[in-house]
């Protein structure tokens, strides 16, 4: 079985793959002030727990995109299973034209571009990932990256109202009942949901007068179930599609 671990700027997700089949997964919150040993324990805890035993899993694979972490858990994955982690970065094998992969692309926005690209091969495809930050990617039926967006995500930006001013409250996001609040939960909401809404809509649109021709578009990330009944040219929604990436990058590259 394969362990393939994304390791984000909020959460740790572990995910546990057999023959490409997803089996089950789990979210570790990220916080570079712990110990490896620390994070040892935690792990061990949710695989043991899992039934999961060290000869039942024969690779793995690690993104991260925080990296003072990433050796933390390489090790870790060493010390579990006696293995050693293939670690995503622009030089592994994806399946895309490696010569249009940015410089700086995450590799989690890579995993998601190269299962998007598995998924509808014969298509120009956009990941919007509904995460920490709100990403989203697009390539093409070539397999060339196109490139990505960038916008702070939607817990993000929550949270940044909250801390940064002194009478609005903390909201759980969820879908609007109008776009005109009478309190500030339901303006909050109506703000920020529709508003990403709008935002997602428009750089689908303007992405594709850009490239001429329509996109085949895929949701993933936490939100993405939440507020997808808000926006309509949302094609698929996947919550493993990076994961799903990563597992995909690792067969690719045994």
């Amino acid at each position: 079985m394969l362990v393939a671990c994304d390791i984000g700027n909020t959460n740790i997700v572990l995910a546990l793959f057999d023959g490409g089949k997803f089996v089950d997964s789990w979210r570790v919150y990220t916080d570079t002030k712990k110990t490896s040993d620390e994070y040892f324990v935690v792990f061990n805890a949710l695989f043991r727990e899992g039934g999961i035993k060290a000869d039942m899993v024969d690779s793995a694979i690690i993104s991260s995109v925080v990296p003072n972490m990433t050796r933390s858990v390489e090790k870790n994955i060493q010390r579990l299973f006696n293995i050693h982690p293939l670690i995503v970065t622009h030089d592994v094998k994806t399946g895309l034209v490696r010569s249009s992969i940015p410089g700086e692309l995450g590799t989690d926005i890579l995993a998601n571009l190269v299962y998007a690209h598995n998924v509808q091969p014969d298509r120009a495809v956009m990941v919007v990932d509904f995460g920490t930050a709100l990403t989203l990617s697009a390539v093409n039926r070539k397999g060339e990256v196109l490139g990505c967006s960038i916008a702070p995500g939607l817990v993000t930006a929550v949270n940044a109202l909250f801390g940064s001013t002194a009478q609005l409250p903390q909201v759980e996001l969820k879908l609007p009942d109008t776009p005109m609040g009478r309190d500030s939960q339901q303006s909050i909401r109506g703000g920020i949901m529709l508003g990403y809404a709008g935002l997602v809509d428009s750089i689908i649109r303007r992405t594709e007068e850009e490239i001429g021709e329509k996109l085949f578009v895929i949701a993933t990330g936490g939100l993405s179930q939440t507020i997808s009944p808000l926006i309509p040219r949302l094609d698929s929604i996947d919550g493993l599609h990076t994961l799903k990436g990563l597992a995909l990058i690792a067969e690719l590259n045994r």
